[in-house]
């Protein structure tokens, strides 16, 4: 089903482009709907193909609710960053300073007084990856697994002992790996900062200030969406009689179920395990508002705004292809663009899978949303390449 809905006026070779990714989307990659928004120099535009609920038939539509998953990252950096403008926190400060005891060698092989805010930000911190957590596996990746605990609420004290609960990878600033432990910790130190919960401070910091009514970090007890909201479905489950203290970053692939299987529906679902590592409500509309607000600098001051968009190599690691990492967000290599600069924020988790690309000026933005989790780099860089004009993508 495709909603090709204003394809007219002057951007309509390259709208059309678009709504051809995303019905290839639909038809060969095995997702149940996607939508994309576009803003710019010809205007808004919105596109969608495929279901967002299978069982009814309803089509995917402009201003749903989502989960944007680590995008949300972006909005725990924006927060810390607005704080260091207010002279209340550095980016520099360890973490010992805010959070003294939490990383401790001793216990935990975690040195605070080397760890700082900015590496929980760059995931830079040497910090395990977070996700493959036993107590994270053993409860969310398998279906029966994920069945069983589908409503459990986490709570601050629970996430940051999953934090440390296994050895570091490396020292502090020495390579790259994605860690939601170290976006748990920043969340704790914006409260320990302010006095305020994290969904207040990133409210005054960041979804009030851009005027946004429909962005807002999920309450820990919600397990459903305002309406409008597409259903959530999930195929990313291990196969069964895999073991989930078995999966690491290399092999973790090869474990789960083959392709082809009915997805589960994993709407209803208590999300509170992403908290300030990504647990943000919002639409493909106002992502593009936060996105460019980020990108062009004019949320933050020039000095956070130019932190933030610091980049560091992810190369050889297990995440994005052709990108690099900056605190909380993302760039494409220009040798993937052709040389043209383009900026980004993106999340996975069960259900639900966001990408925001733009230009640094936030004058030409895409935003893409699939109601199942990440299945292929290909969906995004197939976007970007009809939005921008930029060379296929073809080693992914």
């Amino acid at each position: 089903m495709t909603n090709s809905a204003a394809l007219t006026g002057h951007g309509q070779g390259d709208r059309a482009k678009i709504q051809q990714v995303l019905d290839w989307v639909v038809a060969e990659v095995d997702v149940p709907g996607i939508v994309a928004e576009v803003s710019d120099a010809d205007g808004q535009w919105f596109g969608s193909a495929g279901l967002a609920d299978i069982e009814s038939g309803r089509a995917r539509q402009r201003d749903e609710h989502l989960h944007v998953g680590s995008a949300g990252k972006a909005f725990t950096a924006a927060t810390v960053l607005a704080l260091e403008a207010e002279g209340r926190l550095s980016i520099e400060d360890p973490v010992d300073k805010w959070l003294p005891g939490i990383l401790d060698v001793a216990t935990n092989g975690y040195d605070g007084s080397r760890i700082t805010v900015r590496h929980l930000l760059s995931n830079t911190s040497g910090l395990f990856i977070t996700g493959l957590a036993p107590e994270i596996s053993h409860r969310y990746a398998t279906r029966a697994g994920l069945t069983e605990h589908r409503f459990d609420r986490w709570t601050t004290e629970e996430l940051l002992e999953l934090t440390v609960s296994q050895p570091p990878l490396a020292g502090p600033g020495e390579i790259f790996a994605y860690s939601n432990g170290g976006f748990y910790l920043a969340g704790a130190i914006i409260e320990k900062v302010t006095g305020n919960s994290y969904a207040e401070e990133v409210a005054r910091t960041v979804t009030r200030p851009l005027g946004l009514t429909h962005t807002f970090v999920r309450p820990a007890g919600d397990t459903l969406y305002p309406e409008p909201y597409p259903r959530a479905y999930s195929g990313l489950f291990l196969r069964d009689g895999v073991d989930p203290d078995d999966v690491t970053a290399e092999n973790w692939q090869s474990m789960f179920e083959e392709p082809g299987l009915p997805p589960l529906d994993t709407t209803e679902y208590n999300s509170s395990w992403a908290w300030s590592a990504g647990n943000v409500v919002s639409t493909t509309g106002e992502m593009i508002q936060v996105f460019n607000a980020l990108a062009s600098g004019t949320l933050l001051p020039e000095a956070q705004h130019r932190e933030m968009w610091t980049m560091f190599s992810t190369a050889g690691t297990h995440w994005m292809p052709h990108s690099s990492y900056g605190l909380g967000v993302f760039e494409l290599d220009p040798e993937v663009t052709g040389g043209l600069r383009l900026r980004g924020m993106g999340g996975s988790m069960q259900g639900s899978h966001i990408a925001v690309i733009g230009t640094p000026d936030g004058e030409r933005t895409i935003a893409v949303h699939t109601n199942t989790e990440f299945k292929t780099w290909q969906v995004m860089f197939k976007a970007v390449e009809a939005q921008f004009g930029t060379p296929p993508v073809t080693d992914l």
